[in-house]
């Protein structure tokens, strides 16, 4: 890592400087705050409160994508408080150890490549669950849980289980009932937490009943791919029209036609579509007309 060190106390900065070059980082120092802002290129900045009359919010500002660790004599408003309001990581007590120091730069090593990699998930779910109805969503969001639903369209189950946790601010733990630990899972998970639970057709009827009795206490969403019965909570059935392609089945032709025109005839002009599918103008308006497939103005 390369490491910016603000401190006017040049043997401490040097000592640190020292030990963190050992373990392999790059270090570099400087006194003043007016000299550390000209650049802007470190993983991380150690911010000396020490430092008299100097203004500590413009190196934080200009190190906002870095990490930035107060290195504070003692703790106060002024040293602590307004600095990490202002956007500082956290802070370190004078004198400290510098495993204490590494400690705390790896701890937000982890958590920034974590909160990058949630927020990659979050865009990519969003636009996968684009092709699932809202109103389907919607509709079931304050559903009283836990609920089953019966689908060949994981998709929609997988978008509904992301949307409550959201809606009611639940943390979310996916478990697959394949997993021989599927149970104990189940149970240490708190009612803080949305428990999506998936392969609920590979159980027999006893453990079946085990669960049922498992989840009576749990927020949970459990998914099957066959039909459920016998179960002494809400099911939801989900059919979709897409389904058939994410089973990797095959179309009959009016089957097929019948899904572009209800998912394409949006996206597309009716000669482009009519194109698409081999198909006259003429033929389109009679599909539509035919599968009452109303065409949004």
């Amino acid at each position: 890592m390369k490491i910016l060190i603000i401190e006017n106390e040049v043997y401490l900065a040097q000592s640190i400087a020292t030990k963190l070059g050992e373990l392999g980082h790059i270090c570099e120092m400087c006194t003043s705050t007016r000299d550390a802002i000209k650049s802007t290129d470190y993983d991380v900045v150690l911010l000396s409160t020490s430092i008299n009359g100097q203004d500590f919010n413009p190196v934080i500002e200009t190190f906002k994508r870095s990490i930035v660790i107060l290195m504070v004599s003692y703790i106060s408003n002024d040293t602590v408080s307004k600095p990490l309001s202002a956007g500082a990581k956290d802070y370190i007590l004078k004198p400290f150890m510098i495993e204490e120091l590494i400690r705390k730069i790896n701890h937000y090593q982890d958590y920034e490549k974590l909160k990058r990699r949630t927020v990659a998930y979050e865009k990519y779910l969003q636009h996968s669950f684009t092709s699932v109805d809202r109103s389907f969503l919607e509709k079931n969001e304050n559903a009283e849980l836990p609920i089953f639903i019966s689908t060949g369209y994981q998709k929609s189950a997988d978008a509904l289980a992301f949307h409550i946790a959201t809606k009611k601010n639940l943390s979310l733990s996916f478990i697959s009932l394949s997993d021989p630990k599927a149970m104990s899972d189940i149970a240490s998970c708190n009612n803080k937490t949305l428990i999506y639970i998936i392969d609920f057709q590979l159980l027999k009827k006893s453990e079946r009943i085990a669960l049922c009795e498992l989840l009576s206490d749990k927020q949970a969403i459990v998914v099957s791919s066959e039909k459920i019965e016998d179960v002494p909570f809400k099911v939801i059935d989900i059919k979709s029209e897409s389904s058939v392609f994410e089973q990797s089945e095959i179309l009959p032709i009016e089957e097929y036609v019948k899904f572009i025109v209800m998912n394409y005839q949006d996206k597309f002009p009716d000669t482009e579509l009519s194109k698409k599918l081999g198909i006259s103008r003429k033929s389109l308006w009679e599909k539509r007309k035919k599968y009452d497939l109303l065409k949004k103005k």
